[in-house]
């Protein structure tokens, strides 16, 4: 059984660590409201562009003049994943389901014999898939000193996965990372970014779909949209993994901090059970001293 100073130092331990709990949660949270705001702010930009895509490549997907970046090099051979996750820890399950997320895809391609290479963008992420794929993964890209991401940051990241494509190394390129939906609720997703995924609603009248002209013509537009589109994509990925981040330390501190206090209350409880039985027991002793005089 721990001695009263071993229980009393004990306490005091867990209420410094719950402080330090507490202290991070209200970081997390006068972070998050810039996060989410962000990350919200990108949704309408990039799913904008992602219609003006389909609208302009739903004609250019078959045809044999269609750019690579559209209609693929032909063959699903070799494929990229492009892994994003956190700087840092202490946030829940957050960085381990976009990990697991992306590992179980790499594990699916191994398994119909396909070549995977893999780019992972935050640490966490690099440390979980390093386990499994050291081997696959070709390039670490870290974030750490970075105060706050730009839209220059993932223009390098797009440009280095364009330049594995346009060099033949990658045939298929996909973006896991986590979508924000709320503080306790982030969904690992994974998106296709070459070639780029062009939707057709089958079910669409013809009366319902509008004609455009366009100028210059939609080659050149599709030329110059289809790269930006894989930027605008990673940045918006980014952005909505800085929001989870933030939400899912949030909570993940606010358990700590709660369970901490259920801790220091089982403590001080045992610490004063144990404290009022040796009192009771020198009590006895006096008495039974005086008794014998």
């Amino acid at each position: 059984m721990a001695s009263l100073k071993d229980l009393k130092t004990r306490i005091d331990s867990v209420k410094s660590t719950q402080k330090i709990t507490k202290a991070m949660q209200m970081v997390a949270s006068a972070k998050l409201r810039k996060a989410q705001e962000a990350a919200e702010s990108s949704r309408p930009y990039a799913v904008r562009m992602g219609k003006v895509l389909n609208g302009l490549g739903a004609a250019y997907a078959t045809r044999d003049d269609a750019p690579k970046l559209l209609s693929g090099s032909g063959s699903d051979q070799t494929h990229l994943l492009v892994v994003a996750t956190a700087e840092r820890g202490l946030c829940g399950g957050f960085n381990s389901s976009i990990a697991r997320f992306a590992r179980d895809h790499a594990n699916d391609l191994l398994a119909r014999g396909k070549n995977v290479k893999i780019i992972t963008i935050g640490k966490k992420g690099n440390d979980n898939l390093r386990r499994s794929f050291k081997d696959n993964i070709i390039e670490h890209i870290s974030l750490r000193e970075i105060k706050k991401v730009g839209y220059a940051d993932a223009l390098t990241i797009g440009e280095k996965v364009i330049g594995l494509f346009e060099s033949g190394e990658i045939d298929v390129a996909t973006l896991f990372f986590s979508q924000f939906k709320s503080v306790i609720s982030q969904i690992p997703t994974a998106h296709q970014l070459i070639p780029a995924k062009v939707e057709v609603d089958e079910n669409a009248n013809s009366d319902d779909v509008i004609s455009y002209d366009y100028e210059p013509d939609e080659a050149t537009i599709l030329a110059d949209l289809l790269p930006r589109n894989i930027s605008v994509q990673i940045f918006s990925a980014l952005l909505e993994n800085g929001a989870g981040e933030m939400g899912a330390k949030m909570s993940a501190m606010d358990n700590a901090s709660r369970n901490a206090g259920d801790m220091i209350n089982r403590l001080t409880l045992n610490y004063n059970r144990q404290r009022q039985a040796q009192i009771t027991k020198e009590l006895i002793e006096i008495i039974s001293g005086a008794e014998a005089l």
